[in-house]
């Protein structure tokens, strides 16, 4: 049985705009605004062999802020969007929970993490969770991946590795996923 390797990306804050100037939350298509070279990162992960998913916490579903159906469409868009430099996102996984309901699958927690993995057969030894707040990180750590944390230099936050963007951790992962 083959293992395959993945990056898990935290979506808010990691893939797209949030809390800025121009969009306070992703509550429909249009309210999506991308990170400097996000689509490239997605394409350089992919041309290093990573399957790469989606992993995010959305409890304004739960608190009633947008549908199911509004969120698929919110996240139809992105995987299009995304996978216009040649990269492709092979499934998106959120938690629609209302936060502090205490589900399995919330991050900290790291349902969505691991039921990916077992889905899809991945060698969790091999793979990355990314993400910009404690709980990405926490959740990556949970499922046994090795963690990047984006943004600033951040010192309560205790992952792996860090990067000031997306595009520049897909840079040092396709470099060093040679070796």
């Amino acid at each position: 049985m083959t293992k395959n390797k993945a990056v898990f990306i935290d979506r808010d804050g990691v893939i797209n705009e949030v809390l800025t100037k121009r969009v306070k939350f992703v509550n429909k298509p249009n309210d999506l605004f991308y990170l400097d070279k996000v689509p490239e990162a997605i394409g350089l992960l992919s041309s290093a062999d990573y399957l790469i998913f989606v992993v995010t916490n959305q409890g304004g579903v739960g608190l009633g802020y947008m549908t199911e159906e509004q969120l698929e469409k919110i996240h139809k868009k992105m995987k299009i969007d995304l996978e216009s430099e040649g990269g492709e996102i092979q499934d998106i996984a959120s938690c629609i929970h209302k936060p502090n309901e205490g589900c399995s699958c919330r991050k900290p927690e790291a349902g969505m993490i691991l039921k990916l993995a077992e889905q899809y057969k991945i060698d969790i030894d091999k793979s990355y969770m990314i993400g910009d707040r404690d709980v990405d990180i926490e959740a990556g750590r949970k499922a046994g991946c090795s963690t990047i944390f984006i943004g600033k230099e951040d010192n309560t936050v205790d992952a792996n590795f860090s990067f000031p963007t997306l595009y520049a951790a897909a840079n040092w992962l396709k470099s060093t996923s040679n070796l």
